[in-house]
């Protein structure tokens, strides 16, 4: 009897688990769709054209994506989320929100990429590059669950068109300890935590 109560328990165990991972799996799937047709309207028109209910990205669908912080980065809500984990103090949200508008702000302007991943990885990956995780040799995984977690958010929202741009319009940014040459040539737009954010005077980019 008891052996049969524990067979019971271990396939509804089981059948559980395996109908998580699908339902995981269908809304991990339905955002990355849902962010390629976002990727694709921000960059073809900027920030003027909000998407549709049918389009919004859900708080689970974009948790969904990238569980681990390991995954190969191929999408649009991964390689937005990594960028912002990667390059913002994660302590301080305003900060992560406004490198998430530079990177929306490139996407689709002259000079840069038509898609995030594009805008991310502009460069090379050894070498000279856009954003200094993506080139600096060491491994691009995102290891603390929780600021990976807001910073999936925060690429949801900016994909949604849900954000504030707190850079101010900017397409630059450095960290407030260095001084690049090219800030000279450029419009301060915002200084927020641990960043300085530029923008061409002309509106043109480099």
């Amino acid at each position: 009897m008891r052996r049969v109560w524990a067979a019971t328990c271990l396939t509804a165990f089981l059948l559980v688990g395996l109908g998580n991972a699908a339902d995981q799996a269908q809304k991990e799937e339905a955002a990355k769709g849902k962010a390629e047709v976002l990727e694709d309207k921000a960059s073809a028109t900027g920030s003027k054209t909000l998407p549709t209910p049918a389009e919004i990205i859900t708080k689970p669908q974009a948790q969904a994506v990238d569980p681990t912080g390991d995954e190969p980065l191929d999408d649009a809500i991964t390689c937005l989320a990594r960028s912002i984990y990667w390059e913002a103090n994660r302590k301080d949200l305003a900060e992560m929100e406004a490198i998430a508008n530079v990177v929306m702000n490139r996407l689709g302007h002259k000079g840069f990429p038509n898609t995030i991943c594009g805008v991310v990885k502009q460069g090379h990956e050894q070498g000279a590059c856009q954003f200094s995780w993506w080139c600096d040799g060491r491994s691009d995984k995102a290891r603390e669950d929780e600021p990976y977690a807001h910073a999936k958010e925060i690429a949801r929202k900016a994909l949604n068109r849900q954000l504030k741009d707190r850079s101010g319009g900017a397409l630059y940014f450095h960290h407030r300890e260095i001084t690049p040459y090219w800030s000279r040539e450029y419009m301060k737009t915002a200084e927020i935590g641990e960043h300085v954010f530029y923008k061409p005077a002309g509106g043109k980019a480099k």
